[in-house]
Formats: C-alpha cells, structure tokens, sequence
C-alpha cells in the first residue's frame, strides 16, 4: 500500500503495484481484478467499493442511496468522479493521471466522501470543480483533499502548443520539465484549484518527487510501461466514523 491513513473517522489510501491491477477497463480479466478488489478491500475494511468508467470527462455520479454488483467490476457507470453521501466506499483508477480524494465534513452526519479522475482533460475542463460542488450539495462544508501519485510537473512533457493551450485555460499549469522542456504540472495546478475553492490539502501529499509515478517502480505508470496496470484511491468510512441510519 503507498499510503494510508485515518483522519476523523474516515480512512483514505492510495494502493501501489503490490496490490496489483484493480481497473477492469484496460484488457484484465474481470474475475481476477474482482478478486484483487475483495482482497484490497479486506485489507483495508472497507466494505465494498464503488468506482466509475473512467472517460476523461467532468460528469460525476452520486452513488448515495443505489445498490450494485460488487462482483462484478465492469459495472460500474460512466463517469470521472464519484460522491458518496451515505458512507458507501468510493475509488478511482489512474496510472500518470491524479487520483484526488475528497472529504467533506456534516456536523453530527457522516462525511461526504467523493474521488475523482483528474487527467489533462479532466482538469482542464472542471472535474474538480465538479466534484466540489456535488460535496457541497450534501451539506458539506469543511472540505478536505488527498491529491495522490501522478506524474509530477518535473516528468510530464508536452508539445509547446498543448502547454500554450492549457495555460490560457488554467493559468499557472505551464512548468519545465527537469530536462528543460515544456511541460504540465497537473498535481500543482490541482492544488491550487482546490485551494482556491476553500479546500484544505493534505501536507503530505505535496513531495510530489516521492509521489512521481512515473519516478517510482512501485507506481503505475502508463507513460513509463504502457502498462495496463492501474492503482486505486480510495476513501471510506472506518469504524468510529460512524454511519447515517
């Protein structure tokens, strides 16, 4: 597991190459990704988990209240980011794209939880926005963030006309490659867009060199393998966090 922790009543983490693949979008056979899901989420008691069809989009589905097949991992909807408003268990799936996890706190309630699929795209189209504005639709109005292992702005070269584009749409997202190239800091552009709306991100998710997945084998990295391979972050309710009735 790269990282784990408990804050309040709700745990969050971030799975690694230990864990294996747990997307079933990517050429996998489903029944093993089922098992390495069942098997993360004893790990971890979780309960199982809801993730989406990720398309590099800003829709967000709230799984509040709907049932689902656990067992079967190719049903799940279309969507970059989920929101949970009854403590059911959500992840997402990247491997050079963020995964960003979100809490959101209701005095006397259980958390808002919710993730979403930042990618290039994504990002520059709002889904984050997004995902903080269905939070906050429940009532949540302390809102915390977990912004987990993608490729840094230090690795992640782009052609200049892809940078120049994405500046004008979100200033600030423009960085140097360490090879002195152009080149997209997605993990700080992310920051900043949270912040920005409020939300406070966890300290120790900014060493974006040890959270580089490109940088670290022990990380997926489609950029660096190609690989079909993609790591989770997840958000659920643990034991004292309690539940709503």
């Amino acid at each position: 597991m790269w990282y784990r922790t408990d804050s309040g009543g709700v745990g969050v983490a971030f799975t690694d190459v230990a864990e294996g693949n747990l997307a079933a979008h990517t050429g996998d056979e489903p029944a093993e990704v089922a098992r390495r899901r069942r098997r993360v989420e004893a790990e971890l008691g979780t309960g199982p988990v809801r993730y989406a069809w990720q398309v590099h989009g800003t829709a967000v589905h709230d799984v509040t209240g709907t049932a689902f097949d656990a067992a079967d991992p190719l049903a799940s909807p279309e969507a970059d980011a989920v929101v949970s408003a009854d403590g059911t268990p959500v992840g997402i799936l990247t491997a050079d794209c963020l995964p960003v996890v979100l809490v959101g706190r209701r005095p006397g309630r259980v958390p808002v939880l919710a993730v979403a699929h930042a990618g290039r795209p994504g990002l520059l189209a709002g889904v984050l926005q997004e995902t903080v504005a269905a939070v906050r639709a429940h009532g949540a109005l302390d809102l915390e963030a977990w912004i987990g292992p993608a490729v840094c702005g230090a690795c992640y070269e782009v052609p200049a006309e892809m940078v120049r584009e994405a500046e004008e749409t979100l200033p600030g997202v423009a960085t140097t490659t360490s090879w002195g190239t152009d080149g997209l800091d997605l993990p700080g552009a992310a920051r900043s867009l949270l912040e920005e709306r409020g939300v406070r991100v966890r300290e120790e998710t900014a060493d974006r060199a040890a959270w580089c997945t490109l940088e670290n084998d022990e990380l997926y990295s489609y950029r660096r393998d190609k690989t079909p391979g993609r790591l989770a972050g997840l958000v659920w309710v643990s034991e004292e966090g309690g539940r709503d009735e």
